[in-house]
């Protein structure tokens, strides 16, 4: 007498990386970013806005892109060490350079995190503007108070340089499922003016390494994860972008010495960024 047979339990991880990664490409996607051209006359810059909820990794990621360049471990945004209030109060442009200080062809500009409550963090209608380029550098964000036309600090005629080319969402890989909906409501609103204005919209997933011991232990294993890879379906299925503007990275937290692997992950979604850029310029969108 035979009993049930049991089902086979699906495997915990991909045989094969569902997307290709070159791990040995960091200093070819160095000098690609570094010598990216756009050619439009108005802009010298191509800008980048990350926003997402308090402690997503957003100033981390700004700090990560920075040691990426340099070669080394620096901190110039500020960081969440814990999870309270976001410690980006006002509108800051970062510029990017390399090691013999050269500026890269890109800024990135970090906000005031999102929180659940009205009162607390950054108004959906803040970043609008900001994605419109009408928020000045070093505006203060006022939870209570958006920014309004008759303020001292909103541009009322925006340069093609002030304005916004292309939106990042940054989230936690780990608690993406359990953002509160509020939150996801608020950046889904974000997205919807980016999409109607034409300006691209990616997803950093920021903390991949909290996702399990396979990646923790290496993490030219991300794409192999079955987790992260359920994990970006969520993030496409909550916020709306396709999987293929989703980008798992790891940021520097811990380390005094950076990493090969989590450089190729951040020049991996810096490159496909820069593409959309271009691809948004050509289209005549600005």
């Amino acid at each position: 007498m035979g009993g049930k047979k049991s089902t086979p339990k699906p495997p915990e991880d991909f045989d094969k990386p569902w997307r290709n990664v070159d791990w040995n490409a960091k200093e070819l996607l160095k000098s690609q970013l570094s010598g990216f051209q756009f050619n439009h006359p108005g802009i010298s810059q191509f800008r980048i806005l990350l926003h997402g909820p308090v402690g997503a990794g957003k100033s981390c990621f700004i700090n990560s892109t920075k040691s990426v360049f340099k070669g080394r471990i620096v901190v110039k945004a500020e960081e969440e060490t814990s999870a309270g209030k976001s410690c980006t109060k006002t509108y800051k442009t970062y510029k990017i350079t390399d090691a013999d200080s050269v500026t890269l062809p890109f800024v990135l500009n970090d906000v005031m995190g999102l929180e659940e409550r009205e009162e607390d963090g950054i108004q959906p209608e803040d970043i609008i503007k900001a994605l419109q380029g009408h928020v000045k550098e070093g505006y203060k964000f006022n939870p209570a108070s958006p920014l309004i036309d008759s303020d001292p600090d909103f541009i009322t005629e925006p340069r093609p340089d002030d304005k916004v080319h292309c939106l990042v969402s940054v989230v936690p890989a780990a608690s993406i499922s359990q953002m509160a909906e509020d939150v996801i409501q608020k950046m889904k609103t974000v997205r919807k003016k980016a999409v109607s204005l034409g300006i691209p919209h990616v997803v950093l997933m920021t903390k991949i390494d909290c996702l399990g011991p396979l990646v923790k232990k290496d993490l030219s294993q991300v794409y192999k994860s079955r987790k992260i890879k359920e994990k970006m379906e969520v993030c496409s299925q909550r916020l709306g972008p396709p999987m293929k503007c989703i980008f798992p990275v790891s940021n520097y937290y811990d380390e005094t010495e950076t990493n090969e692997k989590k450089d190729v992950l951040i020049l991996m979604a810096l490159k496909a960024i820069a593409g959309f850029v271009k691809d948004y310029f050509e289209d005549g969108n600005i």
